[in-house]
Formats: structure tokens, sequence, C-alpha cells
């Protein structure tokens, strides 16, 4: 991974730097998508759901799913077997009636020291049906 950041100072010889940061990223946690759409017509039933892959090298276990906000969805969290070192899917189910847009967070507490915490996003986008 290669991020760039410009940085500015008061140096009249120098008013502007580019500090560049490298490193290795490893992969922990295959989350298939990477967030969760909810959209379609209010009043109709909206589902999704995602696919948590552990990668071998640093395997996990959910502790407990929680969401930021709550109020507009119903979720669940299952083990399936998509993998040799277990795998989760989180299906998400939409819960607010009317027309809008909204955004929620679920929130994964783990077993892990290295990531105690996942966070998968949900986008809710509800319109009215047109008239026929």
């Amino acid at each position: 991974m290669r991020k760039t950041a410009g940085v500015y100072t008061n140096d009249k010889n120098r008013p502007r730097m580019d500090l560049v940061i490298s490193g290795q990223v490893e992969k922990f946690v295959t989350i298939r998508p990477k967030h969760i759409n909810l959209r379609g017509y209010a009043g109709d039933t909206i589902k999704a759901s995602v696919s948590l892959i552990p990668e071998k090298k640093y395997p996990f276990k959910i502790l407990k799913v929680s969401a930021k906000d709550g109020k507009n969805i119903k979720f669940q969290l299952e083990e399936v077997e998509l993998s040799d070192n277990g795998a989760y899917e989180l299906k998400v189910e939409n819960l607010k009636q009317g027309t809008g847009r909204y955004y929620d967070t679920i929130i994964l507490k783990t077993d892990s020291k290295i990531r105690p915490q996942l966070n998968v996003r949900v986008y809710g986008n509800l319109r009215p049906r047109k008239s026929e």
C-alpha cells in the first residue's frame, strides 16, 4: 500500500511538501460485497446479505452483533462453510415503511486481538411506486 499526503508549511522555500507512506498490508477478512444496499420500493420486502470469510492466517469467531442505530434494519448472523477456516453470512432486512434514505453500521465483535471489531455499512434507499 502506498499513500501520499500534501503538507503545507510556513517555509517560503518549500510551502508544500508531499509525504509518502508505504507498507505491506495483509488481508484479515474478505467481506463480500463490501457493504449492503437495501434499495427498492417502500412497502416491499427488501433483503440482502454479505459473506465474511476469515483469512487462514487470522482465524476468528464473531462473538456479538449489533447495529449503531438499528431502527430501520433487522439482521441475523449464521455460521456457514464457505472455506476451510469457516465463514459467516450476515443477512439484513429493511424495516423502514416509508420512502427515503438511511444509513447504518452493523458492528461485529470478534475474539481477535488484531481486529476486535468489524463494521459492515448498510445503505437504504426506498422510493415510491410510480403511478400506473
